[in-house]
Parts: C-alpha cells; structure tokens; sequence
C-alpha cells in the first residue's frame, strides 16, 4: 500500500506490551530513497527523549485509529542507546543501535542502488530534534555524520529543477509499506503550471542538494508536462504506474 508519510506523523506508537510514544518524523537515504529510521517522541514516558527504529519492527498499521505497532517490548526501547537530540544522527549512533537490536542495515529490498542518483555536494545535519542544520554548525561531526540520511519533513518544500528549469516544489512523498521506499515525490508545479501536481519517481532524482534546498532531475520541464495526468485526490493503481514508468522509460517495481 502506498502512504504519504506526513500523515502518519503523530500516529500513536504501540510495543508489544503497551503505548510508548508517537511518529515524529522518518529518515532516509538519498541514494537508495529507502526510510532508513523511524522518530518516535516518547513523550511522557520517556521525557526529552526520542529513539531510532528500524523500519523492519513495523508492524500493523491501524488507518482509522492512527496506530502503529512495533515487534519489540517496552524494556528493549528504553533500554536502546541514546541519540543525542543536539546532534547530527551519526553512522556511531547508527552502528551502536544496528549491535543493540541486531539490526541489519541492508535489511529488505529497494528499488534503487547506490549508482541511481549522484551522491549530494555537501553532508547533512539532521539533529534528532528534527531540525536541519548547515554543516558549519557541527563541523565538530562532520567526519562522523552520514551525509546521505535525509528529513522527510526537512526535504518537504524543497525546490525541484528539471534540466532546464524549475518545475515546483516537494509537496509530499509516497512510500510503499511492505519494503519502506520512497516510491514517488509528489510535486506541486506551483506558478509554473498553477495548481498541477506530478509524481516523480527516485529513477529521476540526480541528486539532493543539502546547500540550496533542491532535488535536481534528469528529466526536461517539457517531459514533465508532458507526463501522464495525475490529481491528488486519484487512486494510484499498477495500470497508471505502468503507463507513466512506460513514458519515463523507468523501470518497474514488479508488478
């Protein structure tokens, strides 16, 4: 099932044995576009505290009572190490969660590969207080930070450059719940073609730009254009997938 991530910000988050918290942001990678982390605020349980999970502990999804349930025991996430919420996430932080849970960190399968999109000019500050910070402000960090991991919140609104221009900015994205890709950016094409959106899949992401604020595409705006039509409020189903794939010339996700 595709699902917009910003609305299941503020879902309620459930172990195996009770509520602990509640979806403050995802994190990705921005050359493979898959969640990498999910941002849980603990709340009142564990106050000024929020923790790292691994996409591969979701379970359930309840739409209606806008829960989530993860495969661990309260004990285990309190337990977990700490991410330091003035920081930049780094691979150290990574690394000690992957060795506590026994995570793997090529865990499921992605659409796309390290050689899809070109890798970023400059590295990323993500605190996990959800801020997005200049490299200057943690120059203490920066050999240690993972310059490819990427705020679902922070990107939304960057601007977007087709090769010859602008075409708009990140409304949104979609993401597949089975193996947690970002499946397409959905772009609002602003004054530039008022009041349109287009989706556009990661194949056509060059790269992102941490400096400017931008996803550049390798895609032209007369393509854009040109792309088979697409509203917010349409159903997304394997024939439009297949038909816009087919004219991008991408290739598919099976199917």
């Amino acid at each position: 099932m595709l699902r917009i991530p910003s609305t299941l910000k503020g879902y309620d988050i459930s172990a195996t044995d009770g509520h602990f918290g509640t979806i403050s942001d995802f994190l990705f990678d921005d050359t493979s576009f898959k969640l990498r982390w999910l941002v849980v605020d603990t709340g009142t349980w564990l106050p000024g505290r929020k923790v790292l999970l691994h996409p591969s502990v979701i379970g359930d999804v309840d739409s209606l009572r806008h829960s989530l349930m993860v495969t661990l025991s309260k004990a285990r996430i309190k337990d977990s190490p700490d991410i330091m919420t003035d920081q930049p996430v780094s691979r150290q932080m990574e690394n000690n969660l992957y060795d506590y849970y026994g995570w793997d960190p090529v865990w499921g399968h992605s659409y796309f590969g390290p050689d899809m999109a070109v890798s970023p000019l400059g590295p990323v500050a993500y605190s996990a207080t959800g801020e997005m910070g200049r490299a200057a402000s943690f120059e203490t960090h920066l050999s240690d930070q993972d310059p490819h991991l990427r705020s679902i919140a922070a990107v939304t609104g960057y601007h977007i450059e087709a090769t010859d221009g602008p075409i708009g900015h990140v409304e949104n994205f979609l993401i597949d719940d089975t193996n947690w890709d970002i499946r397409y950016v959905i772009v609002a094409t602003s004054n530039w073609w008022f009041g349109q959106h287009v989706l556009v899949a990661p194949f056509a992401v060059r790269r992102v730009d941490w400096s400017d604020e931008k996803l550049r595409l390798n895609v032209t705006r007369a393509q854009v254009q040109d792309s088979p039509p697409w509203a917010p409020l349409r159903a997304i189903d394997s024939t439009y997938e297949q038909r816009l794939h087919s004219y991008y010339g991408w290739p598919g996700y099976g199917w």
